[in-house]
């Protein structure tokens, strides 16, 4: 509740008011207590006060009793009590309930929520995912590649197709990004394929949150609350703090510097925050702690909410100037120890003992301190918290759909939009690699059979070529022979002539039988040395 421009938070047993100055309520803050300690009505009451200050708001409605702020509570006789007690009639206490804007990355219990997977970026994305850490490398290589060739990665289909991809050049990027072993981004896609049956499909797209539409007011000026369903969300723990810490990168990497204001331009209140910070690696860490440290100077306050303070660690807390603590439980000899770890980060009132206040505090009663005008931790204070304005319970189903379609926001981010990203270039690259690869394939079968026919060709007049000079040397053999023949007969016939003459002419000396058997005789041999000389 705002009074005097500051917001009353609660009433010590004196009856004295406990108060946060706006100017102070971007100093970050903590809200810590055992589970039915009264952690949602404090909740309540700040988000309500920063909404009449005209103050946005995000809450992450966990269990589903934060969705009954945009109703006006009721009169009982438990409220009535409560008014008395802390004399709030006087302080025009009224019931009422706040403008407020439903949120749900499922798209069920308010407007679909949406990011990129670029938005998202490779470490928050790895997180989700649960990769190692040579995955996460991985991860980071594969968006280097993508930037490097203007891939746009909205959706999970996107970054399944880049995977693939990059697997399937691994040798090619490996010679400019390092090493990239196919089995690890094997292991990359399953695990995106397991986050698409959880859902993921549905708040990776377009379009995606424009973070600016948050600054908004309601009816009377007062800030919008946005909550965000996340009934279903926290029962995925990694999923649920990366989306809100994605969130809260968003303001900080959206919003420009301001320094110090007379109040926050936006109040971020993290429900359960301990599942930011379980199993989150030191890198992460280290980029949450910044992240706090440098918000406030973008006029951004967070608060975490979380069952015992000792689940934020060291260099987060330390940023966080206001506190409310309320009871918190101790059995055993390390959760004495935590207790009273808790009641030393407190400034020390000597009325009471912090520890002791911190084990006897009832439901809705807290030990507060909160940050002075100088910005030192004021002393702290056990009190009562005030009760909320609005309706304590939850909503029905009814009027949540309502309040969704009555938002201005709901015709923005109903319908999901599938711009040409990195799934269709690249599914068309590989339509043209394949056209390419069929082409050449075919190029290079009609070279073969060319050479085929090129070279039958040769081999065919080749052997033609032989034939035709085989032919040739027979008919030069056949010329050869019938001249031989010829000379042959001619020659045998002349000597055959001279070799019976000479015969005869020396066979005449011995008779008519001596004339004719030598004129044989003589043929006979003319012949025979004819034959010889022709042969030589």
């Amino acid at each position: 509740m705002v009074v005097d421009g500051e917001i009353w938070v609660g009433t010590t047993k004196e009856g004295e008011g406990v108060f946060l100055l706006p100017q102070m309520a971007n100093r970050h803050g903590l809200i810590a207590g055992a589970t039915g300690t009264g952690k949602t009505v404090t909740l309540k009451v700040l988000a309500e006060s920063f909404s009449d200050l005209g103050v946005p708001v995000f809450m992450a409605d966990v269990k589903g009793d934060i969705a009954g702020i945009m109703k006006k509570g009721t009169e009982s006789a438990d409220m009535q009590a409560r008014i008395e007690r802390f004399g709030l009639s006087e302080r025009g206490f009224a019931y009422q309930g706040y403008p407020v804007t439903f949120w749900d990355v499922f798209g069920e219990k308010g407007i679909q929520l949406r990011t990129t997977i670029s938005e998202m970026g490779p470490m928050l994305l790895s997180r989700i995912l649960g990769l190692n850490d040579l995955q996460s490398s991985l991860m980071t290589i594969a968006f280097k590649i993508a930037d490097d060739n203007d891939l746009l990665l909205i959706d999970t289909k996107d970054l399944k197709a880049l995977l693939s991809y990059i697997a399937e050049h691994n040798k090619e990027f490996s010679e400019e990004y390092g090493n990239i072993a196919k089995a690890s981004i094997n292991t990359i896609t399953r695990a995106v394929v397991a986050l698409e049956l959880e859902g993921g499909e549905t708040f990776f797209g377009e379009t995606a949150l424009n973070i600016t539409d948050w600054f908004s007011t309601g009816e009377g000026g007062r800030g919008m609350i946005h909550i965000l369903d996340s009934e279903s969300l926290i029962s995925n723990g990694k999923l649920y703090s990366t989306f809100l810490l994605w969130l809260l990168s968003e303001l900080f990497e959206t919003l420009p510097e301001v320094g110090d204001l007379e109040k926050p331009k936006m109040v971020f209140f993290f429900d359960e925050a301990h599942l930011l910070f379980n199993g989150a690696p030191k890198v992460l860490l280290e980029k949450i702690e910044q992240v706090v440290k440098l918000i406030r100077s973008k006029g951004v306050g967070v608060y975490f909410c979380t069952q015992n303070p000792r689940d934020i660690p060291d260099g987060v807390l330390a940023q966080l100037g206001n506190k409310i603590e309320h009871a918190l439980h101790a059995y055993t000899p390390a959760e004495q120890k935590a207790v009273k770890a808790a009641a030393m980060s407190f400034r020390e009132n000597p009325d009471f003992d912090t520890y002791e206040a911190i084990m006897a505090l009832g439901t809705g009663e807290a030990v507060i301190s909160f940050l002075n005008e100088d910005g030192t931790p004021g002393i702290c204070e056990q009190a009562a918290i005030l009760p909320p304005r609005c309706s304590f319970g939850s909503i029905s189903d009814a009027e949540r759909d309502h309040a969704i379609k009555a938002s201005m926001l709901y015709s923005k981010y109903a319908k999901a939009i599938d711009p040409d990203s990195a799934y269709e270039f690249l599914q068309r690259m590989g339509l043209e690699e394949e056209a390419r690869r069929e082409e050449e394939k075919e190029q290079e079968l009609a070279d073969k059979e060319a050479a085929k026919q090129a070279a039958a060709e040769e081999k065919a007049a080749a052997k033609a070529a032989e034939r035709a000079e085989r032919e040739k040397e027979r008919e030069k053999q056949k010329e050869a022979n019938v001249r031989k023949r010829a000379v042959k007969s001619v020659g045998s016939s002349v000597a055959g002539t001279v070799g019976r003459e000479v015969g005869k002419s020396v066979g005449s000396k011995f008779g008519k039988f001596g004339k004719t058997l030598g004129g044989n005789v003589g043929a006979s041999l003319g012949r025979g040395i004819l034959s010889t000389l022709f042969k030589s």
